[in-house]
């Protein structure tokens, strides 16, 4: 089998390659074949030249809209099963193993995984909680996802209306989809994301608490009409 693994990125220099190191590193069953396609947005610095050198294939969206950037990475996925993972995340090294052994099962639709900050604090550990929990309650996760491609298809890729959260909505069609022909979501907690603390470096470790504080503003951000709010806390922080 064939997975390809999407990753958006914008000037991720500075971390895409231990992104690209964890892919390169799963330790993986002999059938089982990698693809990894890096989504360029906006870069104007040397991730190009890092996605190449890890022999990704490389393609272009300059919008800033992480729905419409990650539907040109599934786009270019030649893969019968696609994972997404963010540039400054990283995977443990049976991650890839996990969703081809599980991909087997004909109950299986996709699913996520548990996702791990890569340091804590008081104000880390409450933002993720505001997450995290109602996340449970649903049946989501965060920071990585793997599904079929045809699947992916099926429900319209992500939707480019959602601005941010673009993984909830797709996810919560996902489960729909798979309910219609008795399949399930699954999050594996065998292995592990680690996902970077480099807004909170930026922002403080209490930033999650304040963006989900102002929920009237979080949705403007969905939507896409407070632009603003879009672009100073996800689609111009500083790399």
């Amino acid at each position: 089998m064939k997975i390809s693994v999407v990753i958006p990125a914008h000037n991720e220099e500075k971390y895409i390659a231990r992104c690209l190191d964890s892919i390169d590193d799963q330790v993986l069953p002999a059938a089982v074949e990698v693809e990894i396609v890096v989504v360029l947005n906006r870069c104007t610095d040397k991730t190009e030249h890092i996605a190449q050198r890890h022999g990704a294939v490389v393609v272009s969206n300059d919008t800033k809209n992480i729905s419409s950037i990650k539907n040109t990475g599934v786009a270019a996925a030649t893969g019968e099963w696609v994972v997404t993972i963010d540039a400054d995340s990283w995977m443990s090294s049976g991650v890839l193993a996990e969703v081809a052994y599980r991909s087997v099962s004909e109950k299986v639709l996709g699913g996520g995984i548990r996702i791990v900050p890569e340091r804590y604090s008081l104000g880390i550990a409450v933002g993720y909680g505001m997450m995290l929990i109602p996340a449970w309650v649903l049946g989501l996760s965060f920071g990585l996802y793997w599904f079929r491609k045809t699947d992916f298809n099926a429900v319209g890729g992500f939707s480019e209306d959602k601005h941010i959260a673009e993984d909830v909505d797709f996810l919560r069609k996902l489960k729909k989809h798979g309910r219609i022909s008795g399949r399930r979501h699954e999050i594996i907690t065998r292995e592990s994301v680690i996902t970077s603390c480099r807004k909170f470096d930026q922002f403080g470790d209490w930033h999650f608490v304040r963006i989900f504080s102002n929920p009237l503003r979080v949705r403007r951000a969905i939507d896409g009409t407070d632009r603003e709010y879009l672009d100073k806390n996800w689609y111009d922080v500083r790399r």
